[in-house]
């Protein structure tokens, strides 16, 4: 009581009253566009950002390296695994890379799945075959403890720009494999998420329509700050696809020198939607794909701008 009752004479009799609600609206302004909130999200590594130094080839680093790199590069605590990166898909190499991850205490997060066909193929069969293809990698996420596995949305027709009726076609004959998919997935408690990665993915309208169409709890996306045609606002595209975000990628190709900014996405404006505006409090998984930087320095670029931007 006392304390309370001093602060108020104290205001008042120095006019720090004024000030105070000045400052606060300056703080909710701030806050409004991002600059003033403390972020919460986390800061994982995709496998990706490393394609050119680890993977299968003689000239990489083995793959089973990378929970150690993680750790040791850039004290990273979570990984994104990319299917096709892996040296196999069998139980013995698998084991070897959970302990691994296990060993540096790192957490594999999700596998990106490529290469494992489409559920809008027109074949009944290829579809058939792609279904139980992506079952088998919701198997391993599930042994790995991920929370999701990355699909993607190939095989649309060419004009499906100009072809409505053949975009809603490919839809709704995508939709079957998917809700099964996500049946899977629900089973082994594995989300099933679509990055916009090209084709209609890569566009506001057909992405969404999908996500309504399948309908699925498990069923959700991966907003990348890459990955867009000219024609598509990236931040518009971000801000429609977070309602349905089970994960974040953060896409980078190159940092400025002096401030340490992207030079190709502003990134503040990126996490004002996701985080301040959609709350998104998730991993943020860093996908570094620039030429001018190594991987190692680029990759570092990209955590400390995040880090500086969790404020």
């Amino acid at each position: 009581m006392t304390t309370k009752s001093t602060r108020r004479e104290f205001l008042k009799t120095t006019g720090a009253a004024a000030l105070a609600v000045g400052a606060g609206r300056a703080m909710a302004a701030d806050a409004a566009k991002g600059t003033a909130m403390k972020r919460s999200y986390g800061i994982s590594l995709a496998a990706w950002s490393l394609h050119r130094t680890v993977g299968k080839g003689d000239d990489k680093r083995p793959f089973l390296d990378m929970p150690k790199m993680t750790r040791q590069e850039w004290d990273i605590d979570a990984i994104e695994l990319v299917s096709g990166m892996l040296a196999s898909d069998e139980q013995p190499y698998l084991d070897e890379l959970a302990k691994n991850a296990a060993d540096n205490d790192v957490k594999i997060l999700l596998i990106m799945i490529d290469g494992q066909g489409d559920v809008g193929a027109r074949s009944e069969r290829f579809r058939e075959r792609a279904v139980e293809n992506h079952k088998h990698w919701i198997d391993i996420a599930a042994d790995f403890g991920c929370h999701s596995v990355r699909m993607n949305w190939g095989g649309a027709p060419k004009d499906f720009l100009e072809n409505p009726e053949a975009l809603k076609e490919f839809t709704d004959t995508s939709v079957p494999g998917f809700r099964a998919i996500c049946d899977h997935g629900d089973s082994k408690n594995i989300n099933v998420i679509i990055e916009n990665h090209w084709g209609p993915s890569s566009y506001i309208e057909p992405l969404t329509n999908l996500m309504k169409a399948v309908d699925h709890p498990r069923f959700g996306t991966l907003p990348d700050f890459g990955n867009f045609p000219d024609e598509v606002d990236k931040y518009d595209a971000i801000d429609a696809f977070m309602p349905y975000a089970k994960a974040v990628s953060a896409k980078c190709y190159d940092f400025n020198d002096e401030t340490g900014e992207e030079t190709k996405i502003d990134y503040e404006r990126m996490l004002g939607i996701v985080c301040d505006k959609h709350g998104y409090d998730g991993y943020i998984g860093i996908e570094y794909e620039g030429s001018r930087l190594d991987e190692i320095e680029g990759i570092k670029r990209c955590k400390d701008l995040l880090v500086k931007l969790r404020g």
